[in-house]
This record gives C-alpha cells, sequence and structure tokens, in this order.
C-alpha cells in the first residue's frame, strides 16, 4: 500500500518537473523571440531558416519527382535549390511554395513532439534533415553553414543533460516558429522597395495568375497559424499546473 509521505514526495516531484518544464518552455520563447527580432543574432542565426527553407524545396522536389542537381546557400542568408523537371504545373508550384512554410511548419511538428515529451525525436529529425542537406550542399559556405549547425546539435545531443537537451529542443522549436514568419515580413517590405521581383511569391504568380500579394498573404496567414499553434503546445506546462483542477 502507498503511504501518504509516498504520495506526496511523488507529487513534489511531479511538482518540480512541471515548474522546470514551465520555466524552460517560456524562457525559450523569450529569448527566440530576440534572436529573431534583433538585427545582429538574426543575421547570423537566419542561416537556420535557410538550410530548413531550401530543404523544403528540395524534399518537395523530389515528392513531385522532379530530378534534383543541389543547394547552394549564400553568406547574405539567401540560398538557391536547383530542380529539374517539367516547367510547369502541380508539382513546380508545390515545389516554389515549399519554402517558406518549411520552417513553420517544422516547428510545429517539432512542438508536438515537445508535447509529448519526445525530444530524442526532434533531435534526431533534426540531424536528419541536415544529413540531407549536407548531401545536396554544392558550395563550400553551404558546406560550413550545415556542418557548424551539425556540430552544435550533435554536441547537444550527446554530451547534454536532460535539461540542456530540453532548453536547446524547446529553444530550436521556438524559434523555428518566430523564424517563420520574419522572412515572410521581410519580403513584403523588399517589394514595397520594388526588389526581389524574382522571389517564391513572384515566381508562384508567374506559375498559378494568382497575384504576389496573394501569395504573401497565404504564406503570412501560415505562419503565424503555426506560430500560435505551436507555442500554445510549448507553453502547455506553463498553463496547464494554473487551470488544473485539485486532484
Amino acid at each position: 500500500m502507498t503511504t501518504t509521505v509516498e504520495q506526496n514526495a511523488v507529487r513534489d516531484a511531479l511538482d518540480l518537473d512541471l515548474g522546470a518544464a514551465s520555466t524552460i518552455a517560456v524562457a525559450a520563447g523569450v529569448v527566440a523571440c530576440l534572436i529573431v527580432l534583433v538585427r545582429t543574432p538574426w543575421r547570423f542565426a537566419r542561416n537556420v531558416v535557410t538550410i530548413v527553407h531550401e530543404a523544403g524545396h528540395a524534399l518537395v522536389a523530389l515528392m513531385a519527382g522532379r530530378r534534383l542537381q543541389g543547394i547552394t546557400l549564400h553568406s547574405d542568408t539567401s540560398g538557391v535549390t536547383v530542380s529539374r523537371g517539367k516547367p510547369s504545373g502541380p508539382g513546380m508550384v508545390l515545389t516554389t511554395l515549399a519554402g517558406y512554410p518549411a520552417p513553420a511548419l517544422l516547428g510545429l511538428g517539432f512542438a508536438a513532439l515537445v508535447s509529448a515529451d519526445r525530444l530524442s525525436a526532434v533531435l534526431g529529425v533534426a540531424a536528419a534533415l541536415l544529413l540531407g542537406v549536407l548531401v545536396l550542399v554544392r558550395n563550400a559556405y553551404g558546406v560550413l553553414s550545415v556542418l557548424l549547425s551539425a556540430l552544435v546539435l550533435g554536441a547537444v545531443a550527446l554530451g547534454a543533460g536532460p535539461e540542456l537537451q530540453a532548453a536547446f529542443v524547446s529553444l530550436m522549436t521556438w524559434f523555428l516558429l518566430f523564424g517563420a514568419v520574419r522572412p515572410v515580413t521581410e519580403l513584403v517590405g523588399k517589394r514595397r522597395r520594388g526588389a526581389a521581383r524574382d522571389s517564391d511569391a513572384d515566381q508562384l504568380a508567374r506559375l498559378t495568375g494568382v497575384p504576389a500579394a496573394v501569395w504573401l498573404l497565404v504564406l503570412g496567414v501560415l505562419a503565424v497559424s503555426c506560430l500560435v499553434v505551436g507555442g500554445m503546445l510549448l507553453i502547455e506546462p506553463a498553463v496547464a499546473p494554473a487551470t488544473a483542477g485539485p486532484g
């Protein structure tokens, strides 16, 4: 029979776990938001968003039956994924569309895994993504960017304790969610200044006949929706104790 003392000990341990998870979730969200909003850290961290962006193009191109030629990542955090196939049609539209939503959708998927307490799965998916991009990268800067990202990921996965891993995974997930929104807003600003006329949105406009402004709206709504839903999943440990009734 479980004694009252044992029950209280278990309850106290759970409260500590919930408290740690809540602190990690909130702190990681604040840090990720600052990284995205502040110019200097964003300039470097944006490379991660670009890697995921180009991985999205590449994955959908493969799924659409196109032949991948390679990925190029530039020091200005832009990138290009080249594939061969029919220059129009659904496959090309989906391939072009896939880039901007990729970080948001990956962040949402990671948030679901974090909510299910599957941190190792998040690290495994991230490692597989980096390996896939590394195989496809065709320039030195791109290889360096992917290897540095893989080095950080490997150090955390192999050398960090559970709490540090949880903090890193939460930070990475929040960063993908916040980091998916800023490139869309940046693209809107560039197009208002008459720049970036060959962006994904403009290519989609030429492929579909739907104005680029509409595609930008779609991309923006999708990114913000993923941020809201993913954020709710991530902060669930913080709000659950306050909303849960007495057991």
